[in-house]
């Protein structure tokens, strides 16, 4: 198997080289380059071809949130999971919003970290515990209210307006497909058309989609 490139985005040198020094210990990863700050990361991630950006949050000049928009539109093969020491909802909200596969806080364990890349690298959504909760307290407390429905949703059918519901309440597929009776595999499928139609990344941001929305009427 070749190894995953993976590309670190940070303003701070001595965090860059643990964590560059960390990850080349495992077996199976690459860390093709560094970058400090926003504008730089994206010109790199452009010339190497990244599959996982490491991007801190807040640094000088070109932000993390600034450079993960330029990320989508220039790199859109590559999985950007943001590493960072804020523990806001709202930078959470914002970084899924914008298009990150994670969001994992500076303090996790390097079993965790180097897992989560994994699962980035395959497409999976992580995110450290901690923000995981807040991404729920967000979604059962949503700042727009219920009747500011966005028209987007009027592309969705009947079924994947329920499906989109469901995964707001974190549902699985396999939860999904029990409830409604459906076969697993149409679940994935009606999903992916979710995704496709509303032009989303992965299922957060779906889940976000729903609630702030105004389709979650109840949780």
């Amino acid at each position: 198997m070749k190894p995953l490139r993976i590309l670190i985005v940070d303003d701070h040198t001595l965090f860059r080289s643990g964590i560059k020094l960390v990850l080349q210990r495992q077996e199976g990863f690459e860390v093709v380059g560094e970058a400090g700050d926003g504008l730089e990361g994206v010109k790199r991630a452009k010339q190497l071809k990244p599959d996982v950006v490491l991007l801190d949050l807040h640094m000088p000049g070109t932000s993390g949130l600034e450079a993960l928009s330029l990320l989508a539109d220039d790199a859109p093969q590559t999985q950007v999971v943001m590493l960072t020491v804020s523990e806001d909802a709202e930078d959470l909200l914002d970084a899924l919003r914008a298009g990150a596969r994670g969001y994992l806080l500076k303090n996790i364990e390097t079993d965790f970290l180097v897992d989560a890349i994994r699962r980035a690298a395959a497409g999976e959504s992580v995110m450290s515990p901690q923000m995981a909760s807040k991404l729920a307290d967000a979604m059962r407390h949503p700042q727009k209210p219920a009747s500011n429905v966005d028209t987007g949703a009027v592309k969705l059918s009947p079924r994947e307006k329920e499906i989109i519901i469901m995964l707001a309440k974190g549902a699985s597929n396999k939860e999904i497909a029990r409830d409604l009776e459906l076969a697993e595999s149409t679940v994935k499928i009606h999903v992916q058309g979710i995704l496709r139609k509303l032009n989303l990344a992965s299922r957060v941001q779906a889940a976000v989609y729903a609630v702030e929305h105004g389709l979650v009427t109840d949780r």
